[in-house]
């Protein structure tokens, strides 16, 4: 059965891009950590981040780096942190999240964003990513 991510990279289900090629789409997290929250999956459904080919790996480390510049340019912060968890959804996905402070990584905090706020920020993400 395809995973979440799955539908949303075959446009089954809506996402709030703000990045993509041939082998990777980033989606701003539905239920973010912190503002600007976002996940970059390869478009290849992969269970775990260690079972990628190597190369196929660093190409996705690649583009998380540059959609981590974009974030920072987008979103006030100290850093973006990367973490890839993978317990909840079973496809390769790396979080970034812009820190303000170490409890923004605690997955278990949520913040709540309106679909007005995902979409300008998913749309500012995205300018800066590709400028």
């Amino acid at each position: 059965m395809a995973s979440i991510f799955t539908k949303i990279i075959n446009g089954e289900l809506p996402a709030y891009k703000v990045a993509e090629d041939e082998n990777f789409i980033a989606f701003l997290d539905i239920s973010p950590n912190a503002k600007g929250h976002t996940l970059c999956v390869p478009k290849k459904e992969i269970d775990k981040i260690f079972d990628m080919e190597e190369a196929h790996y660093l190409a996705l480390m690649e583009f998380s780096r540059k959609v981590a510049l974009a974030l920072e340019k987008t979103v006030p912060c100290k850093r973006v942190g990367m973490a890839v968890v993978g317990l909840e959804v079973p496809h390769v996905h790396v979080h970034l999240i812009p820190l303000q402070q170490m409890s923004d990584m605690d997955f278990s905090s949520k913040i709540p964003l309106t679909s007005q706020e995902f979409s300008e920020l998913a749309t500012a993400i995205s300018q800066n990513y590709n400028s």
